[in-house]
């Protein structure tokens, strides 16, 4: 049409693009809005006839400027104004063409635009679909400009898009009128004649009758070597289709192929936000909400750079912004050291940014990044520490693209490259503990790099968690020392100072706006009965338009236990409403350059109840005032384990009971590690809510191992036992491993193993069920065997929920009753009643269930004994070949959700 808007020339949307985008939403909820109230809303009316009279009037300025200064072009336009019928020999009126430009341009905007934004979240998602489209389109365009003719020999493009639009089409419904009486369903439904249907793509295009179990995931080989072809008619239909097909349909599909085929030529693409989920919003169509990426051209140098490995710790994205190498470190280091971190949760991020502080003081100046930015880019002017994470045996989310292409380098690609590795893992995930960095240390070895060091492991499951990390920094520094020729400066500044802003004397009142990440508290209430530990049941109104399936984890930024952070200022002698300004030179995650009270610092920054690790406590020998306290310190780290982890005896445990530690509060905040985010179990289905969660939690308090006549108070499940209805809550939904959610399918019959809070995500599971079945759907038998201590005490949800399901014949409860085993047919635990009811476990087994377990790794180590025991039985075979059957089924059949 030859017409610019200038979008990439304004800093805001153009006004026709704001124009339109209110048009759209307006246009979907008057479409819902009964003609009395729509009469009511007079502002909101007037401003939809105003943007439509602005896209109007601009698409009649085209109109009237092309027929004042028609061009030879043969675009739409052209068509549209010199275009006549064969028969009738009639032209569109003006009138038409206008109304024809604007859908043109609104069609244009909504539907590709999603579809590239959603296209764009798979790839980088995808690092191994991305690297499969890059291949394909350098080896078939190279650097030429991408042409139409280009277009037929894409085809794994094309199957990334038709994937792409089976799982996101952004019209997600369309209308359909029955021409004739008929049925459908099977039968089960009649339809009059000229009866409308709305048919709901956004659900058929993930049928798994049609595209499997697996129908969720994103797969582009499903579209590939003949299966698209091979589909059962209409399988695929994310376009209109009938009278009212999409007119523009090979106009955009070109349009999107061409777009995706010149972006990925040329530019390289991360998420902001590695972490994020894919979330959705809907104006006339829908599109992916609060997605953000970076472009870089790929002839531009790789930019190391860090972000928050928690959407939970956006706050602290200001201190982790794009730099090219950009060194962190006091100004006196001269070797340059970078640090890169693949971490969810944030405990990978917390023990680099630990190396990024101490670098300093060994002579280095510290770099801090993400695995993915260091992707074809792992810097050779220095050495590289990689502290990483697996999750089920897959890298963190800013680690993917970077593992993915470490898979794929050949050669001595790494010749030059001096580094050392430090993985963590849970000992429980036995088939996939250390996984993802163990293949980092072997395949950076094979291509020709330096290992500086044993490969560092932390077990997240050991009670000596931080200790190991603290063994492999140690001896990082004694090789990066020895090989770098660096000392260690015992006098020299981390730039870490703390200045007092307000004597506490007075208290500001400041305006707090919730965000998007708040969350609202809508009941909180206890299932237990007295004499046994605590288990709360509490229900949360989710942010705004976030989304989550049973199965998943809700993430928890909590707070420190009021208690201790009023010892912590007690022991320093500060007030609560005491403000301070933190200011560091290094990467930190606490809050720098701004005023901030100290109760909010200890409170919600820092660990406060973490064990104190042997590096600590050699800390707090320097800060020690008399030889009898040192003598008891060093007799703790002697008998570390037995005096200091067993006890979990913390930091600030040890400076209550010995007064002459003259530690300053700059060091302690500065020892303690940063607050981790928790996840949670969800404990319900959005087919109950989709705008709430339950989490079904274990509050632990209890005598204190340490000796301290104080009790124990475990952080996060005391900050979430305090809550009360109304609260707001930092959170955010994470999506658990593919395996753990109910089938798709829900005549698939289940098999569920739990004990205690254990039950959370099998709660979601049954009441996904029961919800599908009062709906009128069959569903399958589901068998659920938990244990707890009585049948009065701590049977959770035995009279309300679980009685519900029971008599709507959903669930079909096998209780174990650890100090009443009388009530439960003499088994005491869950593994007890497992070979008690094997028959049916295993009647279970030949009718195709799914199994599922969740609990501690206790249980699941009794629960997957069983289980290999009735193999052996069932199957009269021995040992070793009852344990290979039973992890081949785990691979399929078998999901466990592990916890400590």
């Amino acid at each position: 049409m030859s017409y610019r808007l200038n979008s990439f020339y304004t800093e805001t949307q153009p006004q026709f693009g704001q124009a339109m985008t209110n048009f759209l939403k307006e246009s979907f909820v008057r479409s819902n809005r009964p003609a009395v109230i729509k009469a009511l809303m007079i502002g909101a009316t007037a401003k939809y006839e105003e943007d439509i009279k602005y896209m109007t009037d601009i698409a009649n300025k085209i109109v009237a400027d092309r027929k004042a200064h028609p061009i030879d072009k043969k675009d739409l336009l052209t068509k549209m104004l010199n275009g006549r019928d064969s028969k009738t020999g009639q032209g569109l009126s003006d009138d038409s063409i206008t109304k024809n430009l604007i859908t043109f341009m609104i069609a244009g905007h909504e539907t590709s635009s999603a579809t590239l934004s959603f296209l764009t979240y798979y790839l980088l998602k995808h690092p191994d679909v991305m690297r499969k489209l890059r291949d394909e389109i350098e080896e078939v365009i190279g650097t030429e400009q991408p042409q139409y003719e280009h277009l037929g020999k894409l085809p794994y493009l094309t199957a990334v898009l038709r994937e792409t639009l089976r799982l996101q089409p952004p019209a997600t419904s369309r209308g359909v009128t029955a021409l004739e009486d008929t049925v459908v369903g099977g039968g089960k439904y009649a339809i009059k004649a000229g009866v409308p249907l709305v048919v709901l793509s956004w659900v058929a295009l993930k049928d798994p009758s049609v595209w499997g179990e697996d129908a969720e995931d994103f797969k582009p080989e499903r579209m590939l070597n003949g299966k698209f072809e091979a589909l059962p008619p209409n399988a695929w239909q994310p376009f209109g289709y009938g009278m009212r097909a999409c007119i523009g349909r090979p106009f955009a599909w070109q349009e999107i192929l061409l777009a995706i085929a010149s972006i990925v030529q040329k530019f390289d693409l991360s998420l902001v936000d590695p972490s994020y989920t894919l979330e959705l919003k809907q104006a006339l169509t829908i599109k992916p909400k609060g997605l953000m990426i970076r472009a870089a051209l790929r002839t531009t140098p790789c930019r190391l750079s860090a972000a928050p490995s928690s959407s939970l710790k956006v706050g602290d994205i200001k201190t982790h912004q794009p730099a090219s190498h950009q060194h962190t470190g006091a100004a006196d280091g001269t070797t340059p050291l970078y640090i890169l971190y693949g971490s969810n949760t944030g405990t990978s991020e917390a023990f680099a940014q630990r190396i990024a502080s101490d670098a300093p003081v060994y002579g280095f100046l510290p770099s801090l990044a993400t695995l993915d930015s260091a992707t074809e880019n792992v810097p050779k002017d220095g050495p590289v520490v990689i502290v990483t994470a697996s999750f089920e045996g897959e890298p963190a989310d800013n680690a993917a693209k970077f593992v993915d292409w470490l898979r794929i380098v050949k050669g001595n690609g790494f010749a030059g490259v001096c580094y050392a590795v430090f993985g963590l893992g849970h000992h429980d995930w036995v088939q996939t503990y250390q996984r993802i960095p163990t293949l980092c240390d072997n395949l950076l070895e094979q291509h020709g790099g330096k290992r500086l060091l044993d490969r560092g492991e932390g077990d997240a499951g050991a009670s000596n968690f931080f200790e190991m990390f603290d063994n492999f920094e140690a001896k990082l520094w004694e090789v990066l020392s020895k090989e770098f020729n660096t000392s260690k400066k015992e006098s020299i500044s981390t730039g870490f100072t703390v200045q007092t802003v307000d004597p506490g004397t007075a208290r500001a009142a400041v305006l707090r706006h919730p965000d998007a990440a708040l969350g609202r508290v809508v009941e909180n209430r206890i299932l237990t009965k007295s004499g046994v530990p605590v288990k709360r049941h509490i229900d949360f109104e989710l942010p705004e338009e976030t989304t989550a399936r049973a199965g998943d984890y809700l993430a928890i930024l909590p707070h420190n236990p009021s208690r201790d952070v009023h010892r912590a200022l007690a022991h320093f002698e500060l007030s609560r409403e005491q403000q301070v300004v933190l200011s560091s030179v290094s990467p930190t995650s606490l809050p720098v350059n701004k005023p901030v009270g100290l109760a909010d610092i200890l409170g919600g920054y820092v660990e406060l109840s973490q064990p104190a690790t042997t590096r600590d406590l050699r800390g707090l020998i320097d800060a020690s005032t008399t030889d009898s306290t040192r003598t008891i310190l060093e007799g703790l780290i002697s008998a570390y384990a037995e005096k200091v982890l067993a006890k979990r005896l913390s930091v600030l445990d040890i400076l209550e009971a010995y007064k002459d530690i003259k530690l300053s509060l700059t060091t302690l905040l500065q020892m303690l590690p940063a607050m981790r985010v928790r996840q949670y179990s969800i404990s319900s289905s959005p087919l109950w809510n989709p705008q709430r969660v339950t989490l079904t939690v274990s509050v632990i308090d209890g005598p204190a191992i340490s000796g301290r006549s104080d009790e124990f108070l475990g952080v996060a499940s005391n900050y979430l036992a305090n809550l009360r209805a109304g609260d707001k809550v930092q959170m955010a939904v994470r999506p658990s491993g593919s395996a753990f959610h109910p089938p798709a399918d829900p005549s698939v019959p289940l098999v569920l193993f739990c004990a205690g809070s254990g039950l959370a995500p099998m709660r979601g599971f049954i009441q996904e069920r029961a919800a599908q079945k009062q709906s009128g759907r069959e569903v399958g038998k589901t068998l659920l065997f938990f244990g707890c201590r009585s049948p009065d005490q701590d049977f959770l949800y035995s009279d309300s929920d679980l009685a519900e399901w029971t008599k709507l014949g959903v669930v079909d409860i096998r209780p174990a009753f650890s100090r009443s085993p009388n009530d439960s047919k003499g088994c005491q635990y869950v593994q007890d009643r497992i070979w008690h009811d094997r028959e049916e476990i295993s009647k279970a087994y030949d009718e195709n269930a799914k199994f599922f377990s969740c609990g501690s790794g206790k249980i699941a180590s009794g629960i997957k004994t069983k289980l290999i025991e009735i193999i052996e039985r069932k199957l009269n075979v021995d040992h070793a070949e009852a344990t290979a059957r039973f992890e081949k089924v785990s691979k399929d059949r078998y999901a466990t959700d592990i916890f400590d």
